[in-house]
């Protein structure tokens, strides 16, 4: 099943940064005496872009545009000072990266993330890997499930859809690729149940494929 294109999610499928999200989430409540959250409860709430993460996070009665606007300054602010103080790579991703990338598969970072965060993590965590796109959530750009960024990496790429993969924890990275029309394989290793996921899908040949391990998302990019 070689691709020539593997899309990877960032947060949850090639680092793990709970524990400085929640600390910039808890920066931002705590400025405003709000309740602050958990390690659980912050990874129940992300995948959807920091603004949403904000509105999840405040209150009921407090969620107007403008608090949330607020909130949001906050929290970036606060995460870009921090980004990279407890964030680390999940167990064998660089390697991984390294493979695909010795074997001529070409690689690219579509995530709900700010752009700027994207990119100074990307930098930071995998200088060696020269991805041939790495996209974040931007000002008037959708963000996933919406296909405009697998259109957008597969034109930076030269790649048509049936030669690409879309890799991510999510729901939310499995519909991006499915309304993208490739092939999304989901890891159980993020901030999500995908195991669960897959069950409620309907049996078929379409049925999404769900991995535990590097080693065997390895198998299956590079049989």
């Amino acid at each position: 099943m070689k691709p020539k294109l593997v899309i990877f999610d960032l947060d949850g499928t090639l680092l793990d940064t709970i524990d400085d999200l929640k600390e910039a989430v808890n920066h931002a409540m705590s400025l405003r005496g709000f309740p602050t959250f958990t390690r659980n409860e912050v990874m129940a709430m992300v995948g959807h872009g920091a603004r949403n993460l904000m509105r999840k996070a405040l209150p009921v009665g407090h969620k107007d545009d403008d608090m949330v606007d607020a909130a949001y300054n906050d929290f970036k602010a606060y995460y870009i000072s921090h980004i990279d103080k407890y964030t680390k790579p999940f167990s064998g991703i660089q390697d991984l990266l390294a493979k695909l990338h010795q074997e001529g598969v070409m690689l690219a970072v579509a995530s709900n993330k700010f752009q700027e965060g994207t990119e100074h993590l990307i930098k930071e965590f995998f200088p060696e890997i020269p991805f041939v796109a790495v996209l974040g959530g931007r000002p008037d750009f959708p963000l996933k499930p919406d296909p405009e960024i697998v259109g957008e990496v597969l034109r930076k790429a030269g790649v048509n859809k049936e030669d690409a993969v879309m890799v991510g924890d999510s729901d939310t990275d499995m519909e991006t690729a499915a309304n993208g029309g490739i092939m999304g394989i989901a890891v159980n290793w993020g901030y999500r149940n995908m195991k669960e996921t897959a069950l409620r899908q309907t049996q078929g040949p379409q049925r999404m494929k769900v991995v535990e391990t590097t080693e065997e998302l390895q198998q299956l990019l590079l049989p």
